[in-house]
């Protein structure tokens, strides 16, 4: 029996040679080169870095002693770290929550179409977002002063006593309200461009079938940006655990109700360059560093696990 013709005229593919694999190999590291070089420099290299200043500890006589991880037992008996920790953690069970609620509500009101003025109202709520976090927490911290800010000129005016927000009851909170100020437009933004690519199939399928706006919401929104939604709450997370700038700034206006470890990177901070505990400093990053990669991941699988 003889093959059909079209089989026994087909071309054979050629094997390219390996030279040109070889080529087309390299020149895929060649455009991986520079953010390779930049991420081993500005990431990997300062990691490495901390991890082994973390491992010795600075004498004045005798240069550093390898001392293992005795550093890292230090970091989980020092009650200053828990307490920095704690109050981190307090402040990110209480403020994102918030933050990401607003800025839900926004971001829904905007998408719903029945708001006059959307454009202006999502250019004024983002615009906060492009004020530097100094300049943000200076601006508020002024307002907050009650011998020379708005607090004090409503205490004069009235003939009235209001508590002062840089007080040690109120700091965090009042830390929490510029934070919340700073970054509702932001998260906004996330979840009002996922809003916008859902399919208007689906807003006619449930408009035919009666669905009001809240059921829209219930069933088509919320569950269409789920990703959006763990992402900042990935992304606020971190930034809890980060938060440096707002009480660093304020620390000046308000010594008495934050201290040197309010907040564990202002801990990590003092450590370093007022204490000059290099070695400390470096261990209790990695640790925050460790506790936020931990929970950041706890959050993205749980997300994941909805989705699926």
């Amino acid at each position: 029996m003889t093959a059909p013709s079209s089989i026994a005229t087909r071309p054979v593919r050629e094997r390219p040679p390996s030279g040109h694999a070889d080529r087309q190999v390299w020149t895929g590291w060649g455009f991986l080169a520079p953010f390779m070089i930049v991420f081993t420099l500005v990431f990997l290299a300062p990691l490495g870095y901390s991890i082994y200043l973390s491992l010795f500890r600075d004498r004045m006589v005798g240069g550093n002693l390898f001392v293992g991880f005795e550093n890292y037992q230090r970091a989980i008996a020092d009650p200053q770290f828990w307490s920095a920790l704690g109050r981190v953690t307090l402040f990110l069970v209480v403020q994102v929550p918030i933050m990401l609620g607003i800025a839900l509500l926004v971001a829904l009101a905007i998408d719903s179409g029945r708001l006059y003025g959307k454009n202006f109202f999502r250019i004024s709520i983002f615009l906060p977002y492009a004020v530097p976090a100094v300049v943000a927490a200076l601006m508020w911290g002024f307002m907050y002063g009650d011998r020379f800010g708005l607090v004090g000129n409503i205490n004069e005016v009235f003939g009235i006593s209001l508590p002062s927000p840089l007080s040690s009851d109120l700091v965090l909170a009042s830390i929490g309200n510029i934070v919340t100020w700073e970054f509702i437009g932001y998260n906004m933004l996330i979840f009002y461009s996922a809003l916008r690519v859902i399919p208007h199939s689906l807003y006619e399928a449930a408009q035919i079938d009666g669905a009001g706006q809240f059921r829209v919401i219930a069933a088509i929104k919320l569950p269409a940006i789920r990703g959006a939604l763990v992402i900042a709450t990935i992304f606020s997370i971190i930034g809890s655990f980060q938060l440096f700038n707002e009480p660093s700034i304020l620390q000046s206006l308000a010594p008495n109700a934050i201290s040197s470890y309010f907040t564990p990177n202002l801990y990590t901070y003092s450590l370093s360059f007022a204490a000059q505990q290099q070695n400390y400093a470096a261990t209790v990053a990695i640790l925050m560093g460790l506790v936020t990669m931990v929970i950041a991941y706890a959050v993205q699988l749980r997300g994941l696990r909805k989705d699926a």
